[in-house]
């Protein structure tokens, strides 16, 4: 998987919570690990289909789900953005928070898993999930959580690299069916959502970092109506 993963439990301002993390521990030693193989996973740059969706929404309050090195939440608090950002690797966090200092921005940082997370119901005008590791379960319990997170009027979106939903189970032990992608967010939409963007498109990557091959996006953009 690229672009990180989620987590919950906020600290203040650009300071790191205790390690307070909520969820699976494998998981959280798993990205740990591969964080700390490379001094940098990412580009430091914010995602381009990020960037693109964005444009012409106001700023409020957002929740950026696998936040990994920062870039899109030091991206967003520069906007003007009231950013929460979840991750699971706290070498990932540290290294966000250090990038938000040097930024000046203030960014609320969550150590847990998307799902385990306790975060309000339908308080964020924007929920951005970038390439999200999202572990899928029998009650599709992290789509829902994407979903629940969104408030009245607010825009979920929801980005992936194209095609590896597709991929057969790599040797590595990358199972696609072991994870969460669009189409499954968008089967749960309602009435009360409207999909305003649902589709692949090409890729605006930033130059450098893990995943920079992929080509193509599949990008979710839905909007909350009540």
């Amino acid at each position: 998987m690229t672009d990180n993963i989620t987590a919950g439990s906020p600290a203040s301002d650009t300071s790191l919570p205790g390690d307070g993390y909520v969820g699976d521990p494998a998981v959280r030693a798993e990205w740990d690990n591969r964080y700390a193989d490379r001094q940098q996973l990412w580009s430091g740059r914010p995602n381009g289909a990020l960037v693109a969706e964005v444009a012409g929404l106001t700023p409020g309050r957002v929740l950026d789900v696998g936040c990994g090195e920062g870039a899109d939440a030091v991206w967003l608090a520069r906007g003007g953005w009231d950013v929460t950002a979840l991750e699971v690797s706290g070498v990932a966090l540290e290294r966000a928070a250090g990038h938000a200092r040097d930024a000046g921005v203030a960014v609320r940082w969550v150590h847990a898993a998307l799902t385990e997370a306790a975060l309000p119901p339908a308080s964020f005008d924007l929920v951005s999930a970038q390439y999200p590791a999202l572990l899928r379960t029998p009650d599709a319990a992290a789509e829902r959580a994407l979903l629940a997170a969104v408030a009245p009027g607010g825009v979920l979106l929801l980005v992936h690299h194209a095609g590896m939903d597709t991929q057969q189970a790599h040797d590595s032990g990358f199972d696609p069916a072991d994870y969460v992608w669009p189409s499954m967010v968008a089967a749960l939409l309602t009435d009360d959502w409207k999909a305003e963007v649902n589709e692949q498109r090409p890729r605006v990557s930033p130059d450098g970092g893990a995943g920079a091959h992929h080509t193509d996006d599949l990008v979710l953009r839905a909007r909350r109506l009540r």
